[in-house]
């Protein structure tokens, strides 16, 4: 037996899913949730299989319920039932956690097999959604790396690669120096690597930044 929980901030929709559950022998709606705020309190993670949510619920941003969702329950999956367009919000929702996707005006059908094949550990997305996915998987393979990097890490990234030190950076832009060393962290992680040098001679490559030769060996020491 699948057992599902629904927080969703219309009536109808709740009862519209339940009422398709109802005929399928297999699955059972253990409870339900209106608003935000009701969902880690009421939803007893122990008892549920599944998780069918409206990231458009009002009292909170949806995506940050469903990260805050998978980081206190990892394990259980999350099928977003969603009344927005699919191309805006469906790669943003996967990103969060989610292992499913749909919009509320699929056939019952298809939402009966999402259910089914997120609660045996898989992924659901409609062909228009995997198309999206694929897209920009693509894009983000042919952009270079420190096009993800937030406006702060860019700039810490260019500072270091101009021979800075943490601590003169930290100076700099009113930050602590434990501060800036997780920036620096972070662009280790991002850019793929494992020293400063490398960061330097990545930006120095890319030119995002124009460093003199002794500059640059200076640098690199540190």
């Amino acid at each position: 037996m699948i057992r599902i929980f629904i927080a969703d901030n219309q009536a109808v929709v709740r009862e519209g899913i339940k009422h398709i559950i109802d005929d399928v022998v297999d699955m059972l709606v253990v409870g339900e949730a209106q608003i935000n705020q009701d969902l880690l309190a009421q939803i007893d993670t122990d008892a549920t299989d599944v998780v069918i949510l409206d990231i458009s619920m009002p009292g909170g941003n949806g995506l940050e319920m469903l990260q805050e969702l998978k980081q206190a329950q990892p394990w259980l999956p999350v099928l977003v039932f969603s009344g927005q367009p699919e191309h805006h919000h469906a790669i943003r929702t996967f990103k969060a956690g989610a292992k499913g996707y749909l919009t509320k005006d699929c056939p019952p059908e298809e939402l009966v097999g999402a259910i089914r094949k997120v609660a045996q550990g898989g992924c659901y997305a409609s062909p228009l959604v995997a198309e999206h996915l694929i897209l920009s998987m693509a894009e983000e393979a042919q952009e270079p790396l420190h096009a993800r990097l937030s406006n702060r890490e860019y700039q810490v990234l260019r500072m270091l690669a101009s021979g800075q030190t943490v601590s003169a950076i930290g100076e700099e832009l009113a930050l602590s120096v434990k501060t800036i060393s997780t920036y620096r962290s972070r662009l280790l992680e991002k850019l793929h690597m494992r020293t400063t040098a490398e960061l330097i001679h990545y930006a120095i490559q890319h030119r995002l930044v124009e460093v003199a030769p002794t500059a640059h060996a200076r640098a690199t020491r540190r």
